[in-house]
């Protein structure tokens, strides 16, 4: 059961669109969890991620740098 996901990124398109997609998959698997977005360069590198957009769903890194198809987002989610 997944509890937490994060949307690591400056806040730029691609990151954006990357929040955008993960939203409408939880929405279409009926899924409620905790959806953060991580802006911080600070925190981001912290968390070991070099590009960006970035998810981490639970801590583990799932996708950096490049923005997730809508299949691989339901795969997380399955």
């Amino acid at each position: 059961m997944i509890k937490k996901i994060e949307v690591l990124g400056s806040g730029c398109a691609k990151c954006r669109k990357t929040a955008e997609l993960i939203e409408q998959g939880l929405e279409a698997a009926g899924i409620e969890v905790e959806l953060v977005k991580v802006e911080e360069i600070e925190e981001i590198v912290q968390k070991g991620i070099m590009m960006t957009p970035a998810v981490l769903i639970d801590g583990q890194t799932k996708c950096a740098g490049r923005v997730p198809s809508a299949s691989e987002i339901k795969s997380w989610f399955e």
